[in-house]
C-alpha cells in the first residue's frame, strides 16, 4: 500500500515539473488512470483496516499469541464426609440422656458392671422384654419383666439396651443399679421409644459415679438411698 502511494506521488510532483504539450484526448487518459490509482489505494486501505479488525477481534477472543490468564482455581468436587450427629447422648457421669432438647435422668450399670460407652446404633425395639434375673441386677433367681425396650449395638457387635425401670423409678438420675443397660422411667422410656427409629445413633460418654447405694444390689423392692 506505501510503495503504490509513493509512486503515485512520484510521479504527479514529476508532471507538475515538466508540462509537456498534451492533446485533449492525452489529458483525459491520465485523469482516468489517476481515479482507478485512488479507487485502488481507497479500497486497498479499507481492506487492510478490515484485517486488522479482524485480528483484533481475534485476539480478545482468545486467539493469537497473547498472555493466557491464569484459570480460576476448580472448586472442590465434593465436601469431605463428616460424623454424622448422634440423635441421642448418654452422659453417665450426670445420669442423663439428651434427646430432642429434652434430658431424661437414667441408671446405668454400677461401678462392679459397668456401662459400655461408643457410639451405639439402634437395631431393634420392643415394647417389653423379659430379663434374666442375672442381666435385672437382682441376686434372686427370678426373671423381670421391663417395658419400652430398645436394643442398641456398639460397632464391635457389643449389644446393650435402654428400658423403663419400672422396679425402681427412684434410680434414673439418683443411682445405679444396673448391670450394664440403661434404665429410665416408665414415662420417659415410652417416650424415648417413640423419638428413636431403628438406625438412630446414640453417643455413651462418660463414666457413671463409683457410690451406690448399699442396699440396690438386693431384692427387686425399692432403693434405701441416694446419691445424687
Amino acid at each position: 500500500m506505501s510503495d503504490e502511494l509513493t509512486s503515485g506521488l512520484r510521479e504527479l510532483a514529476a508532471e507538475g515539473e515538466t508540462l509537456p504539450a498534451l492533446s485533449g484526448a492525452e489529458i483525459r487518459g491520465r485523469a482516468v488512470r489517476r481515479r482507478r490509482r485512488r479507487r485502488t489505494t481507497v479500497a486497498v486501505a479499507g481492506a487492510s483496516a478490515a484485517v486488522a479488525l479482524a485480528l483484533v477481534v481475534a485476539v480478545n477472543l482468545g486467539g493469537g499469541h497473547t498472555e493466557q490468564r491464569p484459570s480460576p482455581a476448580a472448586s472442590p468436587t465434593g465436601t469431605p464426609s463428616l460424623p454424622a450427629t448422634p440423635d441421642a447422648t448418654v452422659d453417665l457421669s450426670r445420669r442423663v440422656i439428651s434427646v430432642a432438647g429434652r434430658e431424661l435422668p437414667l441408671s446405668s450399670g454400677s461401678v462392679w458392671a459397668p456401662t459400655g460407652t461408643g457410639r451405639m446404633m439402634v437395631i431393634a425395639k420392643e415394647p417389653a422384654k423379659v430379663l434374666p434375673a442375672s442381666e435385672a441386677g437382682f441376686k434372686d433367681a427370678y426373671d423381670l419383666k421391663v417395658p419400652w425396650v430398645i436394643e442398641f449395638s456398639a460397632s464391635d457387635g457389643t449389644a446393650n439396651y435402654i428400658a423403663g425401670l419400672a422396679y425402681d423409678e427412684k434410680a434414673p438420675g439418683n443411682y445405679d443399679r444396673t448391670t450394664g443397660w440403661i434404665g429410665l422411667r416408665t414415662g420417659d422410656a415410652k417416650w424415648l421409644y417413640a423419638h428413636l427409629q431403628l438406625g438412630s445413633l446414640i453417643d455413651i460418654e462418660g463414666t457413671a459415679p463409683s457410690a451406690v447405694p448399699t442396699d440396690t444390689a438386693g431384692s427387686g423392692g425399692g432403693a434405701g438411698g441416694s446419691t445424687g
